[in-house]
């Protein structure tokens, strides 16, 4: 048996609905981090964004999505380093919001 032959074609027609709708987001998150325009916090939070987006189009897929999301994490650190390499070769320190002491609440 042949389980896509068998299936409903209206789940199959939500399904690729879901899956475009995701495909649209993590798209968009990723051109958003690969410009290298955002603050780490801000990145973060974009990152969450999409996750949070992808668990209510697919709720039973969460280990999948943490899969991708350790790339995106992997992604925002090394960017984070280079900068503060970059930053350091030339004398600038950054400045730390709330005095060092994470993000605001």
């Amino acid at each position: 048996m042949n389980s896509v032959a068998d299936a409903d074609p209206a789940a199959l027609a939500d399904e690729k609905r879901r899956l475009r709708q995701l495909r649209m987001v993590v798209d968009l998150t990723c051109n958003v981090l690969m410009q290298g325009r955002l603050p780490r916090d801000e990145a973060e939070d974009l990152v969450a964004a999409a996750r949070r987006r992808a668990l209510e189009l697919f709720p039973d897929k969460e280990g999948t999505y943490e899969l991708i999301l350790a790339l995106y994490e992997r992604w925002i650190q090394t960017r984070s380093r280079r900068a503060a390499t970059l930053l350091a070769e030339r004398g600038i320190v950054p400045v730390v919001p709330n005095g060092g002491e994470g993000r605001p609440q």
